[in-house]
């Protein structure tokens, strides 16, 4: 199968689980998720599958990543915090649809490796920081966006208070060993607005920096 082929199934697979928004797909077109898989893994990457790296965590599969993105509506001016660096794969989308992307993970070693593959790919509008996902990154509040990839059994009060009046998060929650709920929470001017989206499974939001 030639690289076209694998390209347009990739996309076909994410339209077909209802990704649907040009952008997003135009998004996940331009960034080759093989970039972010290494070793074993790597000729899996256009699979829609979440894949193993490296301490333990995994790789979100791309119907996934590209949901979650398409209900954070990221618009070209936007600030958007992630909490979950992971591979990098989801802030790469990000990048391609936002002004500036906030990424961070308790895991140096994730953060170091997603930020050689950002700087190969010639991405410059990713700040990727080891830090406590939990406390959310509260220098560069508010942001407009907040995405968690990475499941909470509650929205974290410090994430909801980063949040611009306006803004939206879209985070898993639920415990780690159950079946969880993708959720998009808006800031109202008094309040938020919770709107449950799918079941998901992710792996939990861990607080305190990683040993890896």
């Amino acid at each position: 199968m030639t690289d076209a082929q694998t390209k347009m199934q990739f996309l076909f697979a994410l339209r077909s689980k209802g990704v649907t928004d040009a952008r997003v797909l135009t998004a996940m077109e331009k960034i080759d998720r093989a970039a972010f898989v290494r070793g074993l893994f790597a000729e899996r990457a256009y699979e829609d599958m979440p894949l193993p790296i490296a301490c333990g965590q995994t790789i979100s599969q791309p119907s996934v990543v590209g949901l979650m993105t398409q209900a954070l509506d990221v618009q070209p001016r936007h600030k958007v915090l992630e909490v979950g660096c992971g591979s990098g794969y989801q802030a790469a989308i990000l990048s391609q649809l936002a002004r500036r992307v906030y990424t961070i993970d308790r895991f140096k070693r994730l953060v170091t490796d997603a930020q050689s593959v950002f700087d190969s790919l010639g991405i410059a509008n990713i700040t990727a920081l080891t830090a406590d996902g939990s406390f959310g990154l509260a220098e560069q509040a508010p942001f407009d966006r907040i995405l968690l990839t990475a499941a909470a059994e509650d929205p974290p009060g410090p994430l909801l208070a980063q949040l611009r009046v306006g803004g939206i998060m879209v985070l898993p929650v639920g415990q780690s060993d159950t079946v969880q709920s993708l959720i998009r929470v808006t800031r109202l001017e008094k309040g938020f607005d919770y709107e449950e989206l799918r079941p998901v499974r992710f792996v939990p939001l861990i607080e305190g920096i990683g040993q890896d």
